[in-house]
């Protein structure tokens, strides 16, 4: 009978990322900023690949799909954190949390298959040349792209409805800046021993696989380019698989540390830090990482420069 008769919270206080209120503001210029830098340089690459007839190859359509992801990821949580900076109430709703949570589990589970098959890619090219346009055909590339993104959206379903068995009624104050499900746990009147056991399984198994069949396609990698004789050629492919590898570091380190280490949730600063770093400081970091230093792209925007100015001469 007290159970049934608690408020139940439909309503939630996210504390964001600090207390003191004069940093909002110029928290809100710092990360207005990088989304803004983030949705260009990520749309721009899907736009310019999109684009250029020349990028129309799996390497770059799995790299579009990347920055699709990224872009999801980042537009699921920074748009709610820059309107909190300016808000006094910085509520949300329980509908809106678990929105959310949904829309960034769907993309960062995206991502870690989606850098599988960037890694599979880069391992075919580089270890059977020969064969590749044989193996990674467009076609199959746009499969292995559809079916990370069906697992990416599927998986964080069970979640989702696993979290509507949680009563919430012990306090509506999440202290974070968006609604990540391992602080709801906290706040939960209902056990959430279930809950947390699947996610952390969830996460070893995923993360873990995943990030093994990477480690495993680029050590192939490696192994080929170091038997290489052309010099050139083995700067190119290194050039490439680099640019990868960072991504995949910074990526699937800060995971590891949210979602898969012992004790995780316990250092909320920490975990601030770490969720920051992969929910926004990645996908703004990315497009850079993988456009800077590719020839192919810069190639790229600069045909469509020259075009554009032809264009403008006639």
């Amino acid at each position: 009978m007290m159970e049934a008769n608690k408020t139940q919270v439909t309503e939630f206080i996210l504390t964001g990322l600090t207390d003191i209120s004069e940093l909002r503001l110029p928290l809100f210029l710092v990360f207005f900023v990088i989304y803004l830098t983030t949705m260009v340089g990520n749309l721009g690459l899907i736009f310019l690949i999109w684009k250029d007839s020349h990028l129309h190859t799996p390497m770059y359509l799995s790299l579009g799909s990347l920055a699709f992801a990224d872009a999801c990821s980042s537009s699921s949580v920074t748009p709610k954190m820059l309107v909190n900076f300016l808000s006094k109430t910085h509520m949300i709703s329980l509908a809106e949390c678990i929105t959310q949570f949904y829309f960034f589990a769907s993309s960062a589970n995206t991502e870690c298959f989606l850098l599988v098959v960037m890694a599979y890619d880069r391992y075919v090219a580089i270890c059977k040349p020969l064969i590749y346009p044989v193996i990674m055909s467009n076609s199959f590339s746009i499969h292995l792209l559809g079916i990370s993104y069906i697992i990416g959206f599927l998986h964080p379903m069970l979640h989702v409805g696993l979290l509507f068995r949680l009563s919430f009624c012990k306090s509506n104050i999440i202290h974070y800046f968006y609604c990540e499900v391992l602080q709801l746990f906290k706040i939960s009147c209902t056990d959430p021993a279930l809950n947390m056991i699947l996610i952390f399984l969830f996460s070893v198994v995923i993360q873990s696989f995943t990030f093994m069949t990477i480690i495993i396609s680029y050590s192939c990698v490696v192994f080929a380019i170091l038997k290489q004789k052309s010099g050139k050629g083995r700067s190119k492919a290194f050039s490439t698989c680099s640019a990868h590898l960072l991504s995949v570091t910074l990526f699937y380190g800060t995971l590891f540390f949210m979602y898969v280490r012992p004790g995780s949730g316990s250092a909320e600063n920490k975990d601030k830090m770490y969720s920051l770093f992969y929910t926004v400081i990645i996908p703004f970091l990315n497009p850079f990482i993988y456009s800077l230093r590719n020839k192919e792209v810069l190639g790229a925007v600069g045909r469509i420069i020259n075009k554009q100015i032809s264009r403008k001469g006639l």
